[in-house]
């Protein structure tokens, strides 16, 4: 090996490449073209059919929830469960499967592109499909009298952060699991109380208030805040919200990257 080429070799981790980040985004655009439309159903239709089951069903039970007609209420905090569901599950399962299967990742460190390219560049890109995926409920709530408000423009930036932070962390937890099968348990103990104390079907108000305490640690409590009020009006503490899920994201990078070069490379 020439001394030029130790030196980059000695050097190359912990650099950041564009065009190495560009190189693995335009690999997931192209397997995505291939398999989008598995892609797209699968995250789409279980938080739709939530959506229509407890609309249809709470629905007529309940009409208004703090002054908003229920449909509107579970319609937007759907929109998070959708962000959820597609970049948790996507950067837990790919992530392990082109880990340990696929050594997919083998091939991609053989190429100039170190671990924290290819951690952020497949997370962003789950991001970005979660903040269109995420938005499913709201035009499945139009028909359900929704009317159209202008902050639901910045719902996409919302999504994309809430997605990019969660698909860190499935990076980060396919990274810690022993084996796939363990998802199991990360997906009942971690991912459903996530989704089921969020705020997403029933305010949290009439909770102890050591659960409303520990509802301010979950991220997917402020994306659905945030949602809400960029469709219903937008408050004081949506700074808090948005810092939250910045300072969640920024978290899941820095352990997911060191996880992942701790299991890629020796």
């Amino acid at each position: 090996m020439s001394a030029d080429l130790q030196t980059e070799t000695a050097t190359r981790p912990g650099r950041w490449d564009t065009a190495a980040f560009v190189g693995v985004w335009t690999r997931e655009l192209t397997l995505f073209r291939r398999l989008w439309p598995a892609t797209t159903v699968s995250s789409i239709a279980e938080p739709t059919i939530y959506l229509l089951a407890f609309g249809f069903g709470f629905g007529a039970l309940i009409s208004e929830i703090n002054g908003i007609p229920y449909v509107e209420f579970l319609a937007t905090g759907t929109v998070a469960v959708a962000v959820l569901f597609s970049s948790v599950f996507a950067g837990m399962f790919t992530t392990y499967v082109r880990r340990v299967y696929q050594r997919t990742y083998d091939a991609v460190l053989a190429t100039p592109t170190d671990v924290h390219e290819i951690v952020l560049a497949e997370a962003t890109w789950i991001g970005a499909k979660a903040s269109v995926f995420g938005c499913a409920p709201l035009v499945v709530a139009f028909f359900f009298g929704l009317d159209p408000t202008w902050g639901m423009l910045a719902i996409p930036a919302i999504n994309f952060i809430t997605g990019t932070g969660f698909a860190m962390f499935g990076q980060w937890i396919s990274g810690v699991v022993p084996s796939i099968d363990s998802f199991s348990y990360v997906t009942s103990i971690v991912i459903t109380p996530l989704f089921l104390v969020a705020g997403t079907f029933f305010p949290l108000d009439n909770f102890p208030s050591w659960a409303q305490a520990l509802a301010q640690l979950n991220p997917l409590y402020h994306s659905v805040q945030l949602v809400r009020d960029a469709v219903f009006g937008w408050q004081a503490d949506d700074w808090w919200h948005l810092t939250f899920l910045i300072g969640f994201a920024a978290l899941m990078a820095i352990l997911a990257i060191r996880r992942l070069r701790s299991r890629l490379i020796l």
